[in-house]
């Protein structure tokens, strides 16, 4: 029966999830809340806020939406898929439950199941402001830098990392202040892992998965890794030292007891998990969940899967995911992105937008921060467009991204010039 979905979210992970579901012969209608100028090229947006539980059960009514599939992460901690499935028992929701999105919305819970099933990861230790002293007695153990995260949500900016112990301490001291709100009022502090990040994504029903292809970001703000922390300024998959001996090793160590531990403790989780990992010396570490796609890295990755994601998504929320088989293109795909000048700081928008036609004729261009104003596109975020193409090989992809980046332009616009670069000794 063909299906009526629903995408939740306005940035460019969504419009890559509906971008590829638009393609299925399994879908009849797709639509997008809120959307953006982009999807609304591919979907009908609806005008509403993702993190509004009862605008959302509106529009699951009045459209008779077969399936939801959840984009952000806020509306899962919040417990969306509860909320709706509860409203809705027959509708198909891509997303955990409360329970299972505790592994991105909470550290010391996501810390503790790796414990608890072995899955390797750094050595950790809880600590609240009454627990102040251990904490600094704790960080005298470690070798430093000191990695500090935020338990709760701070929209990626939770994790510090410090190199000296007195920085760390005061850090610490500020956190628990209220630095990133009720988020810090706990903080995980954990021993420093040093190796090269690579990010993993799975779809499960919670008992079986389907390996997703894997993706590097590009976190800093400037060439080179330097700078600020941003969303993400690219992605690149494959991932050349992500090579079929260490993707062996994840899917062994992580993935399935990861799957297993949810299974055990009887978690509902019916949906994306993402693993970021930092390889060290060729061993996989987790460094942390999500319960989600990741954003800019969706954009690369929806472009390489080959076979019919919308069954995939239909047979994870029926708990019937053993049955499907992925297929992943050979083709690499490189995904730049596009800001505001002056991002991750203070930055201007309601700049139009010019070239976006010419870019599109030879790559995805998947909008992040966009939206439509008296006929024309115009900036509205400081990840504004992430350029996404694929080619035979990583650095042709990247000649490609790159050629069609240069084909759009609006006021103050700014991207890295060295996505992929740094991955060019491990061909």
């Amino acid at each position: 029966m063909p299906l009526n979905v629903l995408v939740l979210g306005s940035g460019g992970r969504e419009h890559a999830l509906a971008w590829k579901i638009s393609q299925s012969g399994k879908l009849s209608n797709l639509y997008c809340l809120p959307g953006n100028p982009g999807t609304a090229a591919i979907a009908t947006n609806i005008a509403a806020g993702a993190d509004d539980f009862e605008a959302v059960a509106t529009a699951v009514s009045a459209n008779a939406i077969d399936m939801v599939v959840v984009g952000p992460e806020n509306p899962l901690v919040s417990g969306i898929t509860d909320f709706l499935k509860e409203r809705f028992p027959d509708l198909m929701v891509v997303g955990p439950s409360r329970q299972g999105a505790l592994l991105e919305g909470s550290k010391q819970f996501a810390k503790d199941f790796m414990a608890r099933h072995a899955i390797p990861t750094a050595a950790y230790r809880s600590f609240t402001s009454a627990t102040l002293g251990d904490a600094k007695a704790f960080m005298k153990t470690l070798q430093p830098p000191y990695v500090l995260k935020a338990d709760g949500l701070a929209a990626g900016k939770g994790v510090v990392i410090l190199d000296d112990y007195e920085s760390a301490c005061t850090e610490l001291e500020e956190m628990f202040s209220g630095k990133f709100g009720q988020a810090s009022s706990k903080v995980v502090i954990e021993q420093f892992l040093s190796g090269i990040e690579v990010s993993v994504f799975v779809l499960t029903d919670g008992r079986d998965y389907l390996i997703l292809p894997e993706a590097k970001d590009y976190k800093r703000i400037g060439d080179g890794d330097t700078g600020l922390n941003t969303g993400g300024m690219g992605a690149v998959s494959p991932v050349p030292f992500a090579d079929a001996a260490f993707m062996a090793k994840v899917e062994d160590r992580i993935v399935k007891p990861t799957i297993a531990g949810l299974a055990a403790e009887g978690i509902d989780y019916r949906g994306f998990i993402f693993l970021g990992l930092m390889n060290c010396g060729g061993e996989p570490y987790v460094i942390e969940y999500n319960v989600r796609m990741g954003d800019p890295e969706t954009e690369a990755v929806m472009t390489r899967i080959g076979s019919d994601l919308l069954s995939h998504l239909e047979a994870a929320a029926k708990g019937s995911l053993a049955g499907e088989t992925i297929s992943i293109e050979n083709q690499a795909a490189v995904t730049v992105v596009m800001v505001s000048g002056g991002y991750p700081g203070a930055y201007k928008s309601q700049y139009p937008i010019s070239g976006l036609e010419k870019a599109a004729a030879a790559a995805n261009v998947f909008h992040m921060g966009t939206k439509a104003a008296g006929g024309d596109i115009v900036t509205a975020g400081g990840r504004v467009l992430a350029v996404t193409a694929n080619a035979a090989d990583m650095v042709s992809a990247a000649g490609k991204a790159y050629e069609a980046a240069g084909e759009i332009s609006f006021m103050d616009c700014y991207r890295r010039s060295d996505i992929t670069k740094d991955l060019l000794k491990y061909l």
